[in-house]
């Protein structure tokens, strides 16, 4: 590997929870090779922790959904253009954009033209929908670094030097916080089954998905024999989901306990069963081997529009449901079946919910099929033995640093 600038200036952009939670452990592993690493640009408040000069706040511009994204517009186009002039005044030696794709795409195009190298972690879900924008994948990105095994192959068809590394949520142990511990910890009640409620890492998701998954929680709770956790996202504010849970409108018969928690995965770890927002999380579901079902709902405009656009390539096989629908659910999609329920839009009801939930929840061998469906589905979202999809990024980081420098030297040579 080429000798590499030993204090790069980088720039860093992740604009959601776990685009923010990949990026802090980016910036940890690279200030292990790079101490003296200098890092700014858009991210999270862990990616504040290890070390980011934050230029914008991810939490100030986590919107999601067409027309909610033209709503807040104005701000976030303020936002950007900060971004856009950091990266001038600062000439960063390399970027590392998460994600997030409506503002890192355009990032890394002003990126090209300053000639800075761009790695791209975690694919947007071009396979999905909006493939127009892949042209800008081949333009202005010189490095893909996918977390899904189906997309090395989708990229590398399409002329993108892409890298399948493995999710970095597919290597971490299981949290090793005993039942008891936990219980003790949220004053829960460890003679109760848990139900973790996880409505998603933006305000807007949870406000669509937590009210639904509040009357689910309380026609389950109908006996009293469950109580309920919901992890708050480092993009949300307890505050803000507190109103929801304090109102009861949210609650059509015997109003449940429901606690709020620090940690996705410990609740995930130790909850019967979930209800979980698509996203990240149905991810973190999939590697403890919780039994879940997959909610979503966004406003009608951008579902329809979304219904209408999404269409998979070869590399995914997926079959419709009775509705029309593509699974969204990425467990789904990595399993190449349906092998996790999804509850989307008008589908989305309290009622359905807690009639979809109940085998997840009981002895059942609709349970024990789902156990075995997603271990084997944790199986295909490893990285190669001996590596870890962060090592791998930081290689790739490394590795355009030496090519940059090597490249700098050449032409100071030629001048001479």
């Amino acid at each position: 590997m080429a000798e590499s600038n030993p204090s790069p200036r980088i720039f860093l952009s992740a604009g959601e929870a776990s685009g923010d939670y990949y990026g802090a452990q980016i910036m940890t592993e690279l200030r292990t090779r790079l101490p003296q690493l200098a890092s700014f640009g858009l991210g999270g408040t862990e990616m504040a922790a290890a070390g980011l000069d934050r230029i914008v706040r991810a939490e100030d511009v986590a919107h999601m959904g067409i027309t909610e994204v033209i709503r807040h517009m104005p701000r976030i186009y303020g936002e950007y253009r900060r971004l856009v002039a950091s990266i001038k005044k600062r000439r960063p030696d390399i970027a590392i954009l998460i994600d997030f794709p409506d503002v890192n795409f355009r990032l890394a195009r002003t990126l090209r033209k300053l000639n800075v190298p761009v790695i791209y972690f975690v694919s947007p879900q071009l396979w999905a929908w909006k493939r127009k924008r892949l042209r800008w994948v081949q333009q202005r990105v010189n490095r893909m670094m996918v977390i899904f095994p189906f997309e090395e192959s989708f990229y590398r068809a399409r002329n993108v030097d892409a890298t399948f590394v493995g999710h970095p949520l597919a290597q971490l142990p299981l949290p090793d916080v005993t039942r008891s511990e936990y219980a003790t910890k949220y004053a829960l009640d460890p003679s109760k089954n848990w139900i973790a409620l996880l409505p998603g890492s933006r305000r807007k998701e949870v406000k669509l998905n937590l009210p639904e998954m509040l009357h689910a929680a309380a026609i389950l709770n109908a006996q009293g024999k469950y109580e309920f956790v919901v992890p708050v996202a480092s993009t949300v504010n307890n505050s803000y989901i507190l109103n929801f849970l304090q109102d009861p409108i949210y609650y059509s018969a015997t109003k449940p306990r429901v606690i709020l928690v620090d940690d996705a995965r410990e609740a995930l770890h130790h909850a019967r069963a979930s209800i979980v927002a698509s996203g990240t999380a149905t991810v973190q579901a999939t590697v403890i081997g919780n039994p879940f079902l997959v909610v979503y709902r966004v406003s009608p405009l951008t579902f329809a529009l979304a219904r209408h656009l999404i269409r998979y390539p070869l590399e995914i096989p997926a079959e419709k449901d009775k509705d029309g629908n593509l699974p969204i659910a990425m467990v789904n999609l990595v399993a190449g079946k349906r092998i996790v329920p999804e509850l989307l839009q008008d589908r989305f009801t309290a009622e359905n919910v807690a009639a979809t939930l109940a085998p997840l929840l009981a002895d059942d061998p609709r349970r024990e099929q789902m156990l075995a469906d997603l271990a084997e589905a944790h199986f295909k979202l490893l990285p190669a033995a001996g590596s870890s999809p962060i090592a791998q990024v930081c290689d790739a980081v490394e590795a355009l640093l030496g090519q940059t420098q090597a490249a700098s030297g050449r032409i100071s040579a030629t001048s001479v």
